[in-house]
């Protein structure tokens, strides 16, 4: 984790005094750094850039440094650090009054070290997630299925504010590369056992359940794709069979794939990737009991279990769905909207898994907090959310401020 620290100080104040304030300041923080004082010429390369404002009268040579650093920054906010003396928050406020006119995102990091010291270490893999997400394609093959009426996203919105490009694939494409292509038979252990155990039915149908995950692979190397969301439900009737297999290996590859074309959905399975290199389970709320909540789908990231069974996909009873068991232990359920205007970050734990036949394969019964019922059953975004192993509020807030 490489934290360099640039300085800006005015000419006006004594420099010994200032070095003396500085040394105190920064080493209360308890963190890894690098001084790089006033030279600027390595800014927007290291893990996180923070700019010491170290006292007022800095805003001039602020403004003036202010092309290079966003030249050199890209999308990752300008992030100010102050101690508080000589007016260094004075000058920082009048600095993120400039940058918010010139539209611009910025923080100030102001506070008691302990406080200083969580933020900085929440905003480090935030702004390592805002690099990695600019300029990455994301595809969208065939439409978002017809349920999801409000889960639609602002394609324009989403490459101004993450620089990710959404692009639309037809099924036809799909399709014609199933078509082309022979079932695998590199599976592992964990999978062969797996699809040893399992039903008649599903046995017959596993091969055509590996061609489809070839399929989207060759769309993935074609468009180079760092994501993708696919219309899922139309390989039932087009092909006999569901994407439920593909998705679960394309996501352990490290490749966010989402359900049933939800765009939402995949951006913030994409998010995550970024920030805790996981995509994330994208599941439904089926059912709230107290404190308790089930979230159930037929497909997870094999990489997010301990074990798995393979089965039926749940509506259709045919294919190839995923019944995995997900550790029990701290969570996050995670979504964005498509204007990425609202999120909903919720930290639980969860409790148990289940299995029950009148659910999607992968069942978890999450214990959430009081305020979660508000959000789901008043002012939820959309059917699907993500489930995070872990307690992650810190730094997605991070990422999304």
């Amino acid at each position: 984790m490489a934290i360099a620290i640039f300085t800006l100080t005015s000419g006006l104040h004594d420099e010994a005094a200032v070095s003396a304030v500085s040394e105190e300041f920064l080493g209360a923080l308890g963190i890894d750094y690098e001084f790089k004082g006033s030279d600027f010429s390595t800014y927007g390369s290291n893990d996180l850039d923070l700019i010491y404002i170290r006292t007022g009268g800095t805003e001039g040579l602020f403004k003036a440094a202010l092309p290079d650093l966003t030249a050199k920054a890209g999308k990752a906010p300008i992030l100010l650090l102050t101690s508080g003396k000589s007016n260094s928050l004075a000058a920082s406020m009048e600095i993120m009054s400039y940058l918010r006119q010139q539209g611009l995102k910025g923080e100030i990091l102001h506070g008691d070290s302990a406080y200083l010291r969580n933020r900085i270490q929440a905003l480090v893999p935030a702004v390592k997630a805002i690099r990695k997400l600019d300029g990455k394609r994301l595809g969208v093959v065939g439409k978002p299925s017809d349920w999801l009426i409000s889960s639609m996203a602002d394609y324009a919105k989403v490459r101004e504010k993450l620089g990710l490009e959404l692009i639309d694939i037809p099924m036809d494409m799909l399709l014609k590369n199933f078509r082309e292509v022979a079932p695998a038979s590199d599976l592992s252990p964990e999978e062969s056992a797996a699809l040893n155990a399992a039903a008649p039915c599903v046995k017959t149908a596993f091969p055509d359940a590996q061609r489809i995950y070839l399929a989207l692979k060759s769309i993935v190397s074609e468009y180079a794709l760092a994501g993708l969301t696919i219309r899922c439900f139309d390989l039932l009737t087009s092909v006999g069979n569901t994407g439920c297999l593909a998705l679960s290996r394309l996501n352990a590859s490290g490749l966010a794939s989402a359900c049933e074309g939800d765009v939402p959905a995949l951006l913030t399975m994409v998010v995550s990737q970024a920030l805790f290199g996981i995509s994330g389970f994208q599941c439904n709320l089926s059912q709230i009991e107290n404190d308790e909540y089930t979230f159930a789908h037929c497909t997870v990231p094999l990489d997010m279990v301990s074990s798995l069974q393979y089965d039926t996909h749940f509506e259709s009873g045919i294919g190839v769905g995923i019944h995995g068991h997900i550790p029990e232990g701290p969570v996050t359920i995670f979504k964005l909207s498509g204007d990425l205007q609202r999120a909903c970050i919720i930290e639980g734990e969860l409790l148990r898994n289940q299995y029950k036949d009148n659910l999607c394969r992968t069942q978890v019964v999450v214990k959430l907090p009081d305020s979660a019922r508000d959000y789901f059953l008043k002012n939820p975004i959309g059917n699907h959310h993500i489930l995070l192993p872990g307690h992650h509020k810190a730094e997605i807030e991070a990422f999304l401020a």
